[in-house]
């Protein structure tokens, strides 16, 4: 079991990768859009001296390597060394192609691709090194939030590109980093959202009965008191797919169409019947 693990792991942070350099490559660097990042520099750097970019992220890499090892101790530097080590060949076997021609949909797609492929190696407890490690140690040493010190040294190299492009990729890089952080966020936070609702409700056995049954999910009964009426009713908390809210409200219409429903969005469920297969919570 830990050796399939393993091999998914060590498969999605090449795929990851791959993605990267797909990004960068084929959809930000022709267009000369340098979206921060070691890859923007490596972008901005190629195009003021033509050192190839693949042996410039390789330099830059081999440098964050022995700070990471320096400054943040084993345990990371082992998970940065993989993605570290092979985003250089990467990008330098993946062709530098213009696949869009259109520079606004080639930024966004550029973007899109950049954000899943970081969230990917996030998740995976690793990264492709460059300036992803500058502030995990200026959180160490300094307290600074990781976000406050990635914003800094992204806005650096964003910078930079006003010296070498024009204020047009200036901005596009901007955006880029904007819908790039977007799609981490709704990675990290909105794949995998359900509804979690609290039902008050004079025929709660019936609902709770149909729930377990009907849904198949699980049901927690909260002992509550009225503040007007001063009479303790249940109260049934409920986490579910949002497939099935709308089942759910014919549940409680079809026994109480006076019930008292409150439905939250929550981000993220682990537990029986949402991580570990099917069943009742």
């Amino acid at each position: 079991m830990k050796t399939k693990r393993l091999v998914i792991r060590l498969s999605t942070i090449i795929f990851s990768i791959i993605l990267i350099a797909v990004g960068v490559n084929m959809f930000l660097g022709p267009h000369q859009i340098a979206a921060g990042g070691l890859t923007g520099l490596a972008i901005i750097i190629e195009a003021a001296t033509g050192m190839d970019r693949s042996i410039i992220v390789y330099i830059g890499n081999g440098a964050v390597l022995v700070l990471t090892l320096i400054f943040l101790g084993r345990e990371i530097f082992i998970n940065t060394v993989i993605g570290a080590g092979l985003l250089p060949v990467a990008i330098g076997l993946i062709p530098q192609y213009q696949l869009v021609d259109d520079r606004m949909l080639s930024m966004v797609v550029g973007s899109v691709i950049f954000g899943i492929a970081v969230s990917l190696l996030y998740k995976n407890r690793a990264s492709s090194g460059g300036t992803a490690v500058p502030p995990l140690i200026m959180k160490k040493y300094f307290g600074l939030k990781p976000s406050i010190g990635l914003f800094a040294t992204d806005g650096i190299v964003v910078a930079l590109s006003l010296f070498i492009f024009d204020v047009d990729s200036f901005f596009f890089a901007i955006l880029s980093i904007f819908i790039t952080m977007m799609v981490m966020g709704y990675i990290e936070n909105g794949l995998n959202k359900k509804k979690r609702v609290h039902i008050i409700s004079k025929h709660s056995d019936a609902i709770t009965n149909d729930i377990l049954h009907d849904l198949g999910r699980g049901v927690t009964v909260i002992p509550t008191t009225g503040a007007y009426e001063k009479a303790e009713i249940p109260m049934l908390m409920v986490t579910l797919e949002a497939a099935d809210y709308r089942r759910l409200i014919e549940i409680v219409d079809k026994h109480d169409e006076e019930a008292f429903m409150v439905t939250d969005v929550v981000a993220d469920v682990h537990g029986r019947g949402f991580t570990y297969g099917s069943g009742s919570v």
